[in-house]
C-alpha cells in the first residue's frame, strides 16, 4: 500500500485534495461555535404548582407522592426533591448506560398515575434538564410604567423572532399579566354572597360553548355560544346576581376589576432605569456569532425609530467572548504552527519540513470532517485540543521523512528511498501513534459534572492523529520521493547554505558532546541509574510534603460580576428594592471610578439590579456588571479585586441570610458543601449551626450560608367546639380562607401569547393584618355567617422556607467559598471531615457527606485511577507486540515517572498550582513520552538483528535518533508554547494542561536519551546472567545423569 502511493503521486494528490476539501466544507457549514460546549444532561426534573400552599403541605401532598411514585424503577441515580412555597421540584439523576429519554417516559407515567394530588395543584410538567445555550441579551429600559415597558418588550420579541437567523427568545424581569378581581366584605354583605358563588357566576358566564350542529336542507350550520371575557371592561358586564325584581346585579357594582399583574412583585434596572429583558438562545447548528449579529443589526437599526424615554441595548454578548476567545486560540495555534515550520526548517531540508508541515492541516482538516458526526462544536475546549495536538502531530511525519532523507543517500532512487524508508519505520511510528490514541482515550470516560468538557479533548485529538498517520504514510512518501542529494543540486541558495551549515553542526555537535556522554552513561551504567532515581525520589518527596499545591478546578475570572442577596423569608418586598439599589449604586461608584485613559470609558459597562422573582421570591435580589475583556483592559485591576472593593463598599447588610459575591467562571458547584441528612429539620437545624460556627474558624472560608432559611411565621387555624357544632369542617374553613385571601382562581385565559389567570379575592387593604383574618365572615352549613374567631383559633407557628430531600431524607446543606490562591484545600478538607465524623456520633439518625467540589474530585480522582491502569496495561501491550518481547516494553515504560517530574518542575517554573487539567495532561503525557523511547529501542532492534555489536547498535542509535527524537519532542513543546504565555481569561485554566504535556516530553525527552539505552543493557545484562545460570544448571544435572 505504501508502495503504490509513493509510485502513484496522483492517488497521493487526490486523497489529500480530497480531504482539505471535505474538512474546509465541514468547517464552514456544520460545525457551530460556542464558548463553552453544550451537552445533554442526565436529570429530569417534575414540577409541580400548588399556589398558596406551605412548603410542609407541598412536601407531604406532593414531593413524596412522586418519589414513592418513582423510587422503584431501574436506571435511578438519585431523586432529590425541594418543597417551597406554591412549587414542588422533584430532580431525578439517571445512572449513567440508562438513556434519559426513555427514563423520562417512564417517569411521566408513572407521575401521571398518582391521582391523589390535591385538587388545587396544576398539572406536573415532567422534562430532561436541558442547557439553554445563551448568546445574548436584549434590554428594554423606559422611564414609563411597567405596562407600557413590557408591551414595548413584546414588540421587540415579536420582531426578534420574525427574524430566519433568530429562533429562540424569552422575556424575563416582567410579571406575568393577571386579571385580579377584588370584592370588599361589606358589598358580599350588602348583596348576601360569596366568593364562591362569584367565582362561578364567572366561569358559568364567561366562556364559549359549541353547542353541536343544526342539520338542515340545505347543509350543516356549527352552533356555539361565544361569551368568553378578555379585557376589563368584558370582565364588568357580567351578570352575578338577578334579583326578584328583575334587577341584574353586574360584576363592576360589587367589585374592583384590575387588569394588571401578579401580586408577586419583580422589579429589573438596567443602568439605573426600569427594564425588561429579552434573552436570545441559539439551538441546533445556529452560530453563536450569526445569532447575536442580527441582534445587534435589528438594535442598531431600531435606535432612529425609539419612543422617546425609552432605550433599547443589549448586554451579556456571549458572542464576542467567543470571537475574542476563538481569535486567541486561533492566533495561538497560528503561531504554534509558525514556529514548528521554523525549527523543522532549521533542522531538516526546507522541502522536507514544508511537507511534514503540511500534515498539520491535513490531519486538522481530517478531525473537522469527523467533529459533526461526534456531535462536537468549535469551542474554547476543542480549539485547546487543536493547539495540544498541534505539536505531536508532526512526530510521525518527522521520524518518516528524516529516515527517508537518511535513506537517500544509499538507495537507488528518490522512490526506492521513500518506499524504504517509509517502511522502515512503519511500525515502530504507527504503533507510537496508537500509545498516544491509547493516552488520550480515557479522557473521554471521566466522571463528575466536568467530565463532558474533558470529553472534547480526545474527541479532536484522536482523529487528527489517525488522518496524521494516513497522511504520512499515504501522502509523504510520493512527495518526498523528489528529493535531492544536495551534490546533485546545482548552485545553492544563501538560506540552504545557512541551514546546511546549522544541521551540519548539529551533527558534529552530536558526534562531540553527546556520544561521550552516552559512552560515560554506559560505562557506569549502575552509577546513572542509581543518580536519575535519586533525582526522581527527591521531586516526589518535595511533592509528597505538600510543598507543591493541589487545587481541584482553579479559579477562572468572569467578565460578569454578580452579587446575590437573601434576606429572611418574610422580608417585605420594598426592604429588598432598597437594599439591591443600595448595591446598585455602589456598583456605580466603582463604575466612576475606573476610567479607561484613552478611551475615557470605565471599564465596567454596564449595571443590571433585579429583586423579587416569579414564584414570591420578595427577600431574594441580585445585581451584575459586566467588565472589559482583560486582554483589551489598560487598567492594570481584576474582577477578583473590584468585587474586594465592591464588598467593602457595601458594607454589612442588617439581618441577611447571606450575601454572596461570584466572579468567576466554570464553577458548577461550591469549594466546600457539606450534606446532612435526618428526619427531623431542628436536628438539621443544630447540626448546621455548628458547622457553620466551625467554618467561620478558617481564616480563607467565607461566604458561609445554609439551606435552612428561618422560613416565616405561620397561623395554623384550628376548629373550636363552637364551629364544629355550627357544621364547620376543616375543609370548609380553609377553602373559604384560602378564597379571601390567597384568591380563588376562576379562569386561564389565552390572550395573545400570554396565558392570564383571572383571580377573584378580597381588596389587599382588607387582608393586610390578624385582625383582618379574624373577622371576615365564614359561612356555615345551614347558610348563615359568622366571624373566623367565633369558629376557629389561630395558633402561630414558624414554617420552613424550603424543605430539601435527598433520596426520601430530609437534608441541609452548608456551603462555604474559599480563597483557594492560599489555602491547602487538602488539608481543609481532611480537616473539616474530622470534624464531621466526630460530630454525627452525638447525633444518631444523621449522616453528613462531602459535596460540591470534594465529589466531582472524588468521582474524577475515581475514574482516573482506572484510566491510569487502563493506559499502562494497553501501552505495554501496544510496545510488546512490535517488539515481541515482555521484558522490552518495561525499558520504553521506564521513562514515564520522569516525564511526571517534569510536568511538576514545569509548574513549577511557570508558578502554578497541580490542578485536575494537570493531571489530565499527565496522563495524555504517558503516551506521548513513550514514542521516543520506541523508536530508539526499536532502532537497536533492528541493528542487533542485522548482526551488529550490542554495545555498536546502543551507540549508533543514540547518535542516529538523536535528531528525530529531539525534533519531536522540541516540536510539540514550541506548539503549545504561545499558550503557555496567553492572557485571555477562558484560557487560564487549560494552561496546566499544556505545562505537563509541554515541560513533561522536554524533561523526559533529555533523560530518554541516556536512560534508554543504559536501561536496555542492563536488561540485556540480567537477561545474559539468567542464561547462564540456566545453562550452568542444566551441565551440572546432565553431569550427575552421567
Amino acid at each position: 500500500m505504501i508502495a503504490w502511493f509513493a509510485r502513484n503521486h496522483v492517488a497521493a494528490n487526490l486523497l489529500l485534495i480530497t480531504i482539505l476539501i471535505a474538512g474546509l466544507f465541514s468547517l464552514s457549514n456544520r460545525i457551530p461555535l460556542e464558548v463553552f460546549p453544550s451537552f445533554a444532561t442526565d436529570r429530569i426534573n417534575v414540577s409541580v404548582s400548588l399556589r398558596g400552599a406551605t412548603p410542609e403541605d407541598v412536601e407531604k401532598s406532593i414531593s413524596i407522592r412522586i418519589e414513592e411514585a418513582i423510587q422503584d424503577l431501574e436506571g435511578v441515580k438519585q431523586i432529590a426533591s425541594r418543597s417551597q412555597e406554591g412549587s414542588s421540584a422533584v430532580n431525578i439523576e439517571v445512572e449513567s448506560g440508562y438513556d434519559p429519554r426513555e427514563m423520562l417516559a417512564d417517569i411521566k407515567s408513572r407521575v401521571d398515575e398518582i391521582n391523589t394530588f390535591p385538587a388545587d395543584a396544576e398539572k406536573p410538567v415532567i422534562s430532561l434538564v436541558t442547557r439553554k445555550r445563551d448568546v445574548i441579551a436584549v434590554t428594554v429600559a423606559s422611564i414609563y410604567s411597567e405596562k407600557e415597558t413590557r408591551e414595548y418588550a413584546e414588540k421587540v420579541l415579536d420582531d426578534l423572532l420574525n427574524n430566519p437567523e433568530i429562533t429562540q427568545v424569552e422575556l424575563k424581569g416582567v410579571r406575568n399579566y393577571e386579571v385580579s378581581i377584588e370584592v370588599p366584605q361589606n358589598k358580599l354583605r350588602q348583596y348576601d354572597l360569596t366568593i364562591a358563588q362569584i367565582s362561578t357566576a364567572i366561569s358559568n358566564s364567561s366562556t364559549d360553548i359549541s353547542a353541536g350542529n343544526l342539520r338542515t336542507r340545505g347543509g350543516d350550520i356549527l352552533l356555539r355560544s361565544k361569551g368568553q371575557a378578555y379585557r376589563k371592561n368584558e370582565f364588568e358586564s357580567i351578570a352575578i346576581k338577578t334579583n326578584v325584581d328583575g334587577s341584574i346585579i353586574r360584576l363592576s357594582d360589587i367589585a374592583i376589576i384590575q387588569d394588571a399583574f401578579e401580586e408577586m412583585p419583580v422589579r429589573a434596572r438596567f443602568n439605573g432605569k426600569k427594564a425588561a429583558f429579552l434573552d436570545v438562545y441559539r439551538i441546533g447548528q445556529q452560530s453563536a456569532i450569526d445569532v447575536a449579529g442580527a441582534v445587534r443589526t435589528y438594535i442598531t437599526d431600531q435606535q432612529s425609530s425609539l419612543p422617546v424615554g425609552v432605550e433599547l441595548s443589549f448586554w451579556d454578548d456571549d458572542s464576542q467572548i467567543v470571537k475574542n476567545r476563538i481569535s486567541t486560540l486561533t492566533t495561538s495555534a497560528f503561531q504554534g504552527g509558525i514556529l514548528v515550520l521554523a525549527l523543522l526548517t532549521l533542522f531538516l531540508r526546507p522541502s522536507i519540513a514544508f511537507w511534514v508541515f503540511i500534515g498539520i492541516p491535513v490531519s486538522f482538516m481530517g478531525a473537522f470532517i469527523m467533529m459533526p458526526v461526534f456531535g462536537v462544536t468549535l469551542n474554547v475546549m476543542s480549539l485547546f485540543a487543536f493547539i495540544l495536538v498541534l505539536g505531536i502531530v508532526v512526530d510521525d511525519a518527522i521520524v518518516t521523512g528524516e529516515n527517508i532523507y537518511t535513506h537517500l543517500k544509499t538507495a537507488e532512487s528518490g522512490e526506492m528511498a521513500a518506499i524504504l524508508g517509509t517502511q522502515e519505520v512503519a511500525t515502530p511510528v504507527t504503533f507510537g501513534v496508537l500509545t498516544t490514541i491509547a493516552a488520550f482515550l480515557p479522557l473521554a470516560f471521566i466522571e463528575g459534572n466536568r467530565g463532558a468538557l474533558f470529553a472534547q479533548i480526545p474527541v479532536i485529538v484522536i482523529p487528527v492523529l489517525i488522518f496524521s498517520l494516513i497522511e504520512s504514510k499515504f501522502v509523504l512518501p510520493s512527495h518526498l520521493k523528489n528529493l535531492k542529494l544536495r551534490s546533485d543540486t546545482a548552485k545553492q541558495s544563501r538560506f540552504s547554505q545557512l541551514q546546511e551549515s546549522f544541521a551540519d553542526g548539529f551533527e558534529r555537535a552530536i558526534i562531540r558532546f553527546y556520544q561521550p556522554l552516552l559512552k560515560r552513561a554506559i560505562n557506569n551504567k549502575t552509577t546513572t541509574l542509581v543518580g536519575f532515581v535519586g533525582v526522581f525520589l527527591v521531586i516526589l518527596a518535595l511533592i509528597m510534603s505538600g510543598w507543591t499545591k493541589f487545587i481541584f478546578f482553579p479559579r477562572i475570572p468572569s467578565e460578569t460580576v454578580r452579587a446575590s442577596l437573601t434576606l429572611p423569608a418574610a422580608t417585605p418586598f420594598e426592604v429588598t428594592n432598597k437594599y439591591i439599589v443600595k448595591m446598585a449604586e455602589k456598583a456605580d461608584l466603582l463604575k466612576q471610578k475606573y476610567i479607561e485613559p484613552s478611551t475615557n470609558k470605565s471599564v465596567i459597562i454596564n449595571i443590571l439590579a433585579s429583586a423579587g422573582g416569579r414564584g414570591g421570591a420578595s427577600n431574594k435580589g441580585s445585581v451584575r456588571f459586566e467588565i472589559t475583556p482583560p486582554e483589551s483592559r489598560e487598567l492594570a485591576i481584576t474582577s477578583r479585586e473590584l468585587v474586594k472593593e465592591w464588598r467593602n463598599l457595601i458594607g454589612p447588610i442588617p439581618g441577611a441570610e447571606s450575601i454572596t459575591f461570584r466572579a468567576e467562571i466554570g464553577r458548577s458547584s461550591d469549594p466546600i458543601h457539606v450534606q446532612f441528612k435526618a428526619s427531623s429539620l431542628e436536628i438539621l437545624k443544630e447540626v448546621t449551626d455548628k458547622v457553620k460556627v466551625r467554618l467561620a474558624t478558617y481564616p480563607t472560608v467565607f461566604d458561609i450560608a445554609d439551606s435552612l432559611s428561618n422560613g416565616k411565621e405561620e397561623l395554623q387555624i384550628e376548629l373550636t367546639e363552637q364551629g364544629k357544632a355550627l357544621g364547620i369542617t376543616r375543609m370548609s374553613i380553609s377553602r373559604q380562607v384560602r378564597n379571601s385571601f390567597f384568591g380563588s382562581q376562576v379562569q386561564r385565559i389565552q390572550r395573545g401569547r400570554d396565558d392570564v389567570r383571572v383571580m377573584v379575592r378580597l381588596p389587599l387593604d382588607e387582608r393586610r393584618t390578624t385582625a383582618d383574618l379574624e373577622n371576615i365572615l365564614i359561612i356555615t352549613s345551614s347558610g348563615g355567617s359568622v366571624p373566623l374567631s367565633h369558629v376557629a383559633k389561630l395558633i402561630p407557628g414558624k414554617s420552613p422556607s424550603t424543605i430539601s430531600r435527598i433520596d426520601r431524607y430530609r437534608t441541609a446543606n452548608v456551603s462555604a467559598d474559599v480563597e483557594k490562591s492560599n489555602t491547602n484545600m487538602t488539608v481543609l478538607q481532611a480537616d473539616l471531615k474530622a470534624y464531621l465524623d466526630e460530630l454525627v456520633v452525638h447525633y444518631p439518625g444523621v449522616s453528613h457527606s462531602l459535596e460540591g467540589e470534594a465529589k466531582e474530585q472524588r468521582e474524577s480522582f475515581g475514574s482516573l485511577g482506572w484510566a491510569l491502569l487502563f493506559v499502562f496495561f494497553i501501552i505495554y501491550a501496544l510496545l510488546a507486540i512490535p517488539f515481541k518481547s515482555y521484558i522490552q516494553p518495561l525499558i520504553v515504560m521506564s521513562i514515564i515517572p520522569f516525564g511526571m517530574i517534569g510536568a511538576v518542575v514545569g509548574h513549577w517554573i511557570m508558578g502554578l498550582p497541580l490542578t485536575i487539567m494537570s493531571l489530565l495532561g499527565m496522563l495524555a503525557l504517558i503516551g506521548v513520552v513513550v514514542n521516543d523511547s520506541l523508536v530508539l529501542v526499536d532502532f537497536i532492534n533492528k541493528k542487533c538483528s542485522e548482526g551488529g555489536q550490542l554495545m555498536e547498535a546502543v551507540l549508533t542509535a543514540g547518535a542516529a535518533r538523536f535528531r528525530p527524537v529531539m525534533l519531536t519532542s522540541l516540536t510539540t513543546f514550541i506548539g503549545l508554547m504561545p499558550l503557555l504565555f496567553e492572557q485571555s481569561t477562558q484560557a487560564q485554566f487549560l494552561i496546566p494542561m499544556a505545562v505537563s504535556l509541554g515541560f513533561g516530553i522536554l524533561f523526559a525527552t533529555v533523560i530518554t536519551l541516556i536512560l534508554v539505552p543504559v536501561n536496555y543493557l542492563i536488561v540485556e545484562r540480567l537477561k545474559a546472567l539468567f542464561l547462564a545460570d540456566g545453562d550452568a544448571e542444566q551441565d551440572k544435572s546432565l553431569l550427575v545423569s552421567e
